[in-house]
Order: C-alpha cells, then sequence, then structure tokens
C-alpha cells in the first residue's frame, strides 16, 4: 500500500462516558491504495456512518491511527490543526443526494471549492470544465442544476468531489436513487477517475446491484472490519 492512499489502524469510536458508554467502532482497521474502489457494508447501526463520519474528519475518533496520502491525520489525537482546510484540500465527498448549490450552474457548482482554497477563478472553472470533460458532461457545464437528470447530477457530484485531487474520496450510497443502469455508470466513473487520478475511494453501499464490481469488500458489524476479496467483475 505504501504511504498513500488511506490507511486506518485500530480506529475507536466511544460515545458517552462510564457505564453509559457506547463503543460505536470497536478497532477498525482498513487500508484502500491509490487508483483503488473499495465496498464498506453492513446493517443498520453498524458503525458504518460513524467511521465515514472519522474518516471525513467531521467527528473526533477516541483512538487510533489515520493516514491520508502520506501525513498523519489522526494518532490518539488530531495531527493537524485546520480540520477545515483538511477536508477541503484531502478529502472528497460524494454523498446519495448531489447537494448541488441550486443558484450556480454546473461549472461552478464544481470550481466552487477551488475557489474557496484561492485559486483564481479563471483557473478554478478551467479545472471545472476539465473534470466535466472526464466525466462526459461538458456539454451541461453552463446549465442550471434542475435543468438536469438525476444522473447528470451525480457526475457533477463526483466532479465536484475530485476537482481538488484529494488523495481519498468518501462516497456515501452514491447510487441509491439511481437505477440499474445509472447506478453502474456511476461506479464505473468512480473506477476510471480512481485510476485515472490515482485516489483511493471507499464506497459506502446497501445497493446490491453494485456489490458484485468491487474487488475488496469491507464488512462492519458490531464496530468491527472484516476483509474480504470481491468478484470485482466489469471494470477493468
Amino acid at each position: 500500500m505504501g504511504g498513500k492512499g488511506i490507511h486506518i489502524e485500530g480506529l475507536k469510536k466511544r460515545y458517552g462516558e462510564g457505564d453509559t458508554a457506547v463503543y460505536a467502532l470497536k478497532g477498525v482497521d482498513m487500508q484502500v491504495a491509490p487508483g483503488e474502489v473499495v465496498g464498506l457494508i453492513g446493517p443498520s447501526g453498524s458503525g458504518k456512518s460513524t467511521l465515514l463520519k472519522c474518516l471525513g474528519a467531521v467527528i473526533d475518533p477516541t483512538a487510533g491511527r489515520m493516514i491520508l496520502g502520506d501525513e498523519v491525520i489522526f494518532d490518539d489525537g488530531w495531527k493537524v490543526r485546520d480540520l477545515r482546510a483538511l477536508r477541503r484540500d484531502k478529502i472528497g465527498f460524494v454523498f446519495q443526494a448531489p447537494y448541488l448549490i441550486p443558484f450556480l450552474d454546473v461549472t461552478d457548482n464544481v470550481a466552487l471549492l477551488p475557489m474557496l482554497a484561492g485559486i483564481p477563478n479563471g483557473e478554478a472553472r478551467a479545472k471545472a470544465l476539465e473534470l466535466l470533460t472526464a466525466l462526459d458532461i461538458q456539454h451541461r457545464a453552463r446549465a442550471m442544476p434542475s435543468k438536469l437528470s438525476g444522473g447528470e447530477q451525480q457526475r457533477v457530484a463526483i466532479a465536484r468531489g475530485l476537482v481538488n485531487r484529494p488523495p481519498v474520496i468518501l462516497a456515501d450510497e452514491p447510487t441509491a436513487p439511481l437505477d440499474s443502469e445509472r447506478a453502474m455508470a456511476v461506479i464505473r466513473i468512480l473506477n476510471h477517475m480512481a485510476r485515472q487520478f490515482e485516489t483511493a475511494i471507499i464506497v459506502v453501499t446497501h445497493d446490491e446491484k453494485i456489490i458484485p464490481t468491487f474487488k475488496r469488500i469491507y464488512h462492519i458489524r458490531d464496530g468491527v472490519t472484516h476483509e474480504e476479496v470481491g468478484e470485482g467483475r466489469g471494470f477493468e
């Protein structure tokens, strides 16, 4: 795996103290290499959402170690001062709903993050257009979100997640609202983008349609992960 991608050791998350303490994560170990897409599956209440929030620096883990790219970001405490900048620059998010800003067109929805990072507007829009072209949706660059289909909106959301070239993307049920054809198209795109940009991608899903596409799967149950080899078919 090297020092890139994502590497997690013994990650724990406790809610509460003393007799009322509950461990949502009891010691999660996970590795995802650059260019790899892995699935994370498990029943409701198993710890998937808590794990994703810890990885995304949205909540504080209780213990453990996390490395993103070449940087140790957590080792029994945050090693990064600016968590907002960490989320903006090192972690891409793709959600079940695209959450596009309705009053910005497609290009500006994608360009907003690099603009917020201080990249000049013209350069940010050029980066956005490059990704929209890679995702074959450049012809909708000036469209407003309300004019896009569900599949088009999700492509824009993927572009937004990739625009700052983060080493890691966390995708939370990205195919849940889509039919089979569009769901498979989104997973095919994620695999292609992972390889093209050397991004490590974790896909949390209940979607039975896409589970056979993963080469590796992490099952999480009662706050503990178990790795298995997946079928990984169809995306060579």
